[in-house]
């Protein structure tokens, strides 16, 4: 029986099967990602709830009565609104200099900014009001919503880590964007609706900075800390694959006939067959292949915690994948 030539098309449906096999896996980066995650919403109502005490503290539930009564009776009067970022600041000590250039400890309001909109800022160092996280916090925590919609790519500004602005980044940047929305629709409206407060005084957050105690400041950087955690769990969990990917797609380049590249499939973990391959067009062996769904549906049940003893031997599996394909 002759052999079956591995022409490109082949070699993007395998690769295809292979990104999808290799996100299933079960890694640490994996692991560390999904823990993570778990945690987010918790951070955020922690955080949030925390940051209300702060803003009611200074601005009460009876100034809030108070402007909104102000507000309505005269026409002039535009002086309370609904925010989610915020000036906190908190007097601390800092290292200076006299004039004798000596060095001095002196009083001085340490400060940051606070954004609890979807795509705020997570940048525990930039007081910047204006700052935002072009969105790899919302598509790390709603990649999956993401991966499920045709035209979207949560993972798109790793994939496109170091390159220039491009058609193909901004395409799947704009579908993602418009999916998770903003304001006024979408997750984003659901997010923004959650975590926001009436305040009192300009539109602009940093000129209504707000007092709080050393704790409560260092708690809230804390909270930015951890959303920045979890942002480079998903880099450091799809850059693994990436690397993988770009091994894989030298290897198959290389291969003339479709057993070879299944023989790798099969090294690799992944067992397909000629006839999927043949048969299938790229959508159908990606998502409806029976062996692939069943694997995205058990990947969804809920697992018993893995002991020490078993992270450590599936770590050392995966490190000898890693030098088979290297």
């Amino acid at each position: 029986m002759s052999r079956i030539r591995l022409n490109q098309e082949y070699r993007n449906k395998i690769a295809n099967r292979m990104r999808v096999h290799l996100e299933q896996e079960d890694t640490i980066e994996k692991q560390n990602y999904d823990n993570l995650k778990a945690d987010q919403i918790d951070i955020n109502d922690n955080a949030w709830k925390l940051a209300e005490k702060i803003v009611r503290r200074h601005y009460t539930d009876d100034d809030v009565k108070m402007a909104y009564h102000l507000q309505n009776k005269f026409e002039n009067v535009d002086t309370i609104a609904k925010d989610s970022c915020f000036h906190f600041h908190y007097m601390g000590e800092v290292a200076s200099r006299d004039y004798d250039n000596k060095p001095i400890m002196e009083q001085k309001a340490i400060e940051s900014h606070f954004d609890f909109r979807l795509d705020g800022s997570i940048d525990v160092d930039n007081n910047d009001s204006y700052s935002r996280d072009d969105n790899g916090y919302s598509y790390a925590l709603f990649r999956d919503e993401l991966k499920a919609q045709d035209n979207c790519n949560p993972d798109i500004l790793i994939e496109q880590e170091g390159k220039d602005s491009n058609p193909h980044k901004t395409k799947y940047t704009d579908a993602n964007n418009k999916y998770l929305g903003d304001k006024d629709s979408g997750y984003g409206k659901e997010w923004n609706d959650k975590y926001q407060l009436d305040l009192i005084g300009r539109n602009y957050c940093r000129d209504r900075s707000i007092a709080c105690t050393k704790d409560e400041y260092m708690f809230l950087i804390d909270w930015k800390s951890q959303k920045g955690k979890f942002v480079i769990a998903h880099h450091k969990w799809i850059k693994s694959i990436l690397d993988q990917m770009k091994e894989i797609k030298v290897g198959l380049k290389g291969y003339k006939y479709l057993d070879e590249a299944i023989e790798l499939s099969t090294e690799l973990g992944l067992n397909i067959n000629e006839a999927e391959i043949i048969r299938t067009n790229s959508t159908g062996l990606t998502i409806y292949n029976p062996k692939n769904l069943a694997d995205r549906i058990k990947g969804m049940k809920n697992k018993r915690e893995k002991t020490r003893e078993e992270k450590i031997a599936e770590r050392v599996l995966y490190e000898q994948q890693n030098e088979s394909v290297n």
